[in-house]
C-alpha cells in the first residue's frame, strides 16, 4: 500500500503539467510540452495520481495554503490587525481598495478554477477505475470541486443574505473539464443561489460516499463539517446543527486539553477535523509566512493591535497565545510551516451552539453546554443558560477562531458592518480579475470596479 501511494504521488507530479488547463489564458500550456489526454487518464494509477494532483493545488497558497483565510481576514479588519508588509497586493485588500489586476485576489480565482478543472478531469475518467475505487474517487473529486466553488462565491459574490441570491451574480459553475479555450469555456456567472446548490450537491455526495477514515485526504466527516459552514452561511440553522452534530458525535475527534495544543503540530491532532500537511516540496503555508516573525521563518507582515487584545476577558488563556516578534505583537497560531488546521472541532461546537440558539432547538446538546466547553477550556467561567445568547456565541467565535479566515464571512452572514462599511458594501467583495474579463466577454464585473 505504501509503495502504491508513493507511486501515485510521483505520478501526480508528472501529471501536474498537463492537467491544469483552465478558462484563463494565464494557464495556456505549450502543446509540444503536453501529453495526449487519452494517455494522461488512461490507467487507474494515472487517475489516482490526478486526484492527488488536485489535492496539491487545493492546498496551494492561493487556496487553503493561506489566501482563503488571510485575505478575508485582512478585508474584514477594522482595527484589530495591521498589514505592515511591503507587498502592495495584500495592502490593497487591507485598505479595501482592490485593483482589478491585484495578483493575490486573481490567484484565488485562477487557483480555485485550476482545482475545479483537475477535479473535473478526474470525474471524466471514472470508468477507468476499478469498481471498488470509483465511488470514493468521485466523492473526493466532488469534495474538492465543491470547496473551490464555495470559497469563490463567498469572496467574489454577494453574501447569501445580501439581496436576492437567485438574482445576484455568483461565479461560473464549471462541471466539465476545460481542455481548450473556446466559446464553450466562456461561461457566465451563475447566480449565488445556483452556485450554492451546486456546492451542496457535491458536498452531500461526498458526505454520503467518502469513508470515515481516509488518511490525510477528505473523509465523510470533513464533508459534513463543510456542509455545516455552507448551511450557516445560508441561514439554514437546523441543517447546520445537524451536520455539526454528525461530526461531534462521530467519536473520532476531541478537543485538545488546552487551546495552544491545537496549533503548531507536525501532524493532525484529535481536534483537527481537516488539516493540511505541508512540506517544502508540496503545498504552501502563507499563514506562517505572513503572521509569524522571522524567528519562526515568517515575514511578520501582520501585526496584532491593542484593540484585538482588549476583546479578551481577564482570565482568558487565549490572550496569552501571542508573542512579540520584530517589534510587534503576533499570534502564536502559525509558528510552524508543516500543518494547517483548516477545520477544528471547536468550530463545530460554536456552529452548533449558534444554530441551535437561532432555531430554538437543542440538536446534539444545549447551546450553553457547547459554548461553555470552549469557554472553560480557555480558562473562563461557564455562563448561565440565560446569558448564552447569539451575541455571546459570536463573540466566542471571534476569539476562538481569530486569524483562521472566519471573520469576514461571520460579519456578512450576520449583517454586521466592518467599521463604517455596511456588510453589503461593494468594497467587501473581490473584483473579477481584469484578465478574466478580457478573455471571457460573458463575465460581468462586480459593482464599484468598472465594467
Amino acid at each position: 500500500m505504501k509503495k502504491t501511494k508513493r507511486s501515485i504521488l510521483t505520478l501526480a507530479v508528472v501529471l501536474a503539467g498537463f492537467l491544469m488547463l483552465s478558462c484563463d489564458a494565464l494557464l495556456d500550456v505549450d502543446p509540444q510540452q503536453s501529453i495526449d489526454e487519452s494517455d494522461a487518464l488512461s490507467t487507474p494509477g494515472n487517475v489516482q495520481a490526478a486526484l492527488v494532483g488536485a489535492y496539491s493545488i487545493h492546498r496551494a497558497a492561493s487556496q487553503y495554503g493561506g489566501r482563503y483565510q488571510m485575505l478575508p481576514d485582512l478585508l474584514a479588519d477594522d482595527g484589530d490587525i495591521a498589514w505592515t508588509g511591503t507587498f502592495f497586493q495584500p495592502r490593497e485588500v487591507f485598505d479595501k481598495i482592490i485593483s482589478t489586476d491585484n495578483s493575490y485576489t486573481q490567484s484565488v480565482w485562477v487557483g480555485s478554477y485550476n482545482t475545479i478543472n483537475r477535479a473535473n478531469n478526474v470525474l471524466s475518467a471514472l470508468d477507468v477505475l476499478d469498481e471498488q475505487d470509483r465511488v470514493r474517487v468521485e466523492a473526493e473529486a466532488r469534495f474538492l470541486r465543491a470547496a473551490a466553488h464555495f470559497e469563490l462565491v463567498r469572496v467574489f459574490g454577494r453574501a447569501y443574505n445580501d439581496g436576492n441570491p437567485s438574482e445576484n451574480p455568483g461565479v461560473p459553475i464549471v462541471l466539465t473539464p476545460t481542455r481548450g479555450i473556446d466559446e464553450s469555456s466562456q461561461l457566465p456567472r451563475a447566480s449565488v443561489e445556483d452556485v450554492y446548490q451546486a456546492v451542496i450537491s457535491d458536498f452531500t455526495f461526498a458526505k454520503n460516499n467518502l469513508p470515515e477514515v481516509n488518511g490525510v485526504f477528505a473523509n465523510t466527516f470533513v464533508a459534513s463539517a463543510m456542509l455545516s459552514r455552507v448551511h450557516l452561511m445560508r441561514g439554514e440553522y437546523a441543517q447546520a446543527a445537524t451536520e455539526a452534530t454528525r461530526v461531534i458525535d462521530s467519536g473520532r475527534f476531541s478537543l485538545m486539553n488546552t487551546f495552544a495544543e491545537a496549533f503548531n503540530n507536525e501532524g493532525n491532532v484529535s481536534e483537527t477535523v481537516y488539516g493540511l500537511i505541508v512540506t517544502p516540496q508540496d503545498g504552501s503555508n502563507e499563514l506562517n509566512l505572513f503572521y509569524a516573525s522571522s524567528n519562526f521563518n515568517g515575514r511578520g507582515d501582520i501585526d496584532i493591535l491593542d484593540q484585538h487584545m482588549a476583546r479578551y476577558e481577564a482570565d482568558d488563556e487565549r490572550a496569552d497565545f501571542f508573542y512579540t516578534g520584530g517589534g510587534a505583537l503576533r499570534t502564536a497560531k502559525w509558528q510552524t510551516f508543516t500543518n494547517i488546521p483548516t477545520i477544528r472541532l471547536a468550530e463545530l461546537y460554536l456552529t452548533r451552539a449558534e444554530a441551535n440558539l437561532r432555531a430554538g432547538t437543542t440538536t446534539g446538546d444545549s447551546p450553553a453546554n457547547d459554548l461553555n466547553l470552549i469557554r472553560e477550556r480557555a480558562g473562563l467561567a461557564a455562563l448561565d443558560a440565560a446569558d448564552v445568547t447569539v451575541d455571546a456565541v459570536l463573540q466566542e467565535r471571534r476569539l476562538e477562531l481569530a486569524f483562521e479566515g472566519h471573520l469576514l464571512h461571520d460579519l456578512k452572514r450576520t449583517g454586521r458592518s466592518v467599521g463604517d462599511l455596511p456588510f453589503d458594501a461593494n468594497q467587501l467583495i473581490f473584483p473579477i480579475p481584469q484578465r478574466e474579463m478580457e478573455v471571457n466577454p460573458n463575465l460581468v464585473q462586480n459593482p464599484g470596479y468598472g465594467s
